[in-house]
């Protein structure tokens, strides 16, 4: 019993099929690494944001400075 196998598996580098199907891949290969790519520059925009967030809360503001200082209200000029 004979089996042959269409282009793509029989081996012909050259057929249509054999390129199509090789783009075919490349492409879902890209697709995956750009929505990984996306996933972790989301992440990286969340460290970021926190970092900023953590450092604009670290900085007094004149509301608050009387309060940490024993006083209540606003600040005494």
């Amino acid at each position: 019993m004979l089996a042959l196998g269409c282009p793509v598996c029989f081996g012909d580098a050259s057929a249509p099929m054999t390129i199509a199907a090789n783009n075919g891949i490349w492409f879902m290969l890209a697709i995956v690494a750009v929505m990984l790519a996306a996933f972790a520059s989301f992440f990286l925009y969340l460290i970021r944001r926190g970092r900023l967030a953590a450092r604009q809360a670290d900085v007094p503001d004149a509301a608050s400075f009387g309060s940490r200082h024993g006083q209540e209200g606003t600040v005494q000029c």
